[in-house]
Parts: C-alpha cells; sequence; structure tokens
C-alpha cells in the first residue's frame, strides 16, 4: 500500500533541498518558468542532469515545444522570485530583467537571482506518475560567488561557507 500523499510530501519536505528555477520559451516566443526543488545531475560524461515536471505545469507546454530550457540554482535573495514561480501567475516575469540563452533556444536566463544557472537541451522525457522527468544535455553553465538559497519544511534559509544556516527573508 503506497503512503498518503500529504506523508510523501512530509517526507521530502523534511530534506533540506536547493531551490530552481526552470525557464523556457513558449510557441508565441514568451518566456515561461517554474520553481523547481526535483533536480539531480545524471551524469558527467556527457553532462546530464534531470528535472521534474508537474503533467498540470503551465510551463510544460513550453518544455514540449522548444525542448530546451535553463535552470538557475537560486541564490540569496532570490525568495520573492521562487515564490512568484511557484504560482500559477501568468505575469510571472512582470518587472522581471532576462536575457535569452543563446544555447537554449532563447530560453530566459535570470542572472539577477542566479548562484548558478545551466542552458540544457532535451535528451529524453519520461513519463513518472503525474510529472515527467525531462533528461537534458548540459549546454552551458555560469557559476556566481554568491550565497545558495535553501528550502526545507516551507521556510527558506541561506548556507555559508563556514556552515552556517541563516534564515531567509
Amino acid at each position: 500500500m503506497a503512503v498518503e500523499t500529504s506523508r510523501f510530501r512530509e517526507l521530502f519536505g523534511s530534506f533540506p533541498t536547493s531551490v530552481a528555477i526552470v525557464t523556457a520559451l513558449d510557441d508565441q516566443q514568451e518566456p515561461r518558468g517554474f520553481t523547481c526543488n526535483a533536480l539531480t545531475a545524471v551524469s558527467a560524461e556527457p553532462p546530464l542532469l534531470s528535472v521534474c515536471v508537474d503533467k498540470r505545469s503551465q510551463t510544460l507546454p513550453a518544455l514540449i515545444h522548444s525542448g530546451a530550457f535553463v535552470v538557475h540554482i537560486l541564490a540569496e535573495g532570490a525568495q520573492e522570485a521562487s515564490e512568484v514561480f511557484a504560482g500559477k501567475s501568468e505575469h510571472k516575469f512582470a518587472g522581471r530583467r532576462w536575457k535569452p540563452s543563446e544555447t537554449a533556444k532563447g530560453a530566459p536566463v535570470l542572472t539577477d537571482i542566479a548562484l548558478a544557472y545551466a542552458e540544457c537541451t532535451v535528451v529524453q522525457p519520461v513519463e513518472a506518475g503525474d510529472h515527467w522527468i525531462y533528461i537534458a544535455r548540459v549546454d552551458g553553465v555560469e557559476v556566481f560567488p554568491r550565497r545558495p538559497l535553501l528550502y526545507h519544511q516551507r521556510s527558506y534559509s541561506i548556507w555559508s561557507p563556514d556552515g552556517q544556516l541563516t534564515a531567509a527573508g
């Protein structure tokens, strides 16, 4: 017997994780994006990562259309963006600066809020329950000297190189 959804969410809510935003362009060349914490490295040779996308995501059609996306690992100060992109608003990019990716078919790159970002090309989508797992080749990377935003039990914190956690705010 499978566990209840609430218990499953509680299990993974107890796991501190980085926070990411995945972006892509839709068939009208409009930017789309969602907050994601289901992100993992798959392979170093070739460089592959995976992201999990809810089948109800408003960004899913853009991923299907473009076959490319940018994953932004969020930095300190990006909590507001994480919350906006976790919602269902059609205006997630309103007032937000971004530049088009040169290697991910123009997907939005949000340099202001990223600790790092990866420009990706979809290699293989895999259907898994109520999500799609997108395995993608990493074609470009940029890393910035910032502190990472973490998420744990519905709250944000900042990790410092000295191992200290501080509340994000």
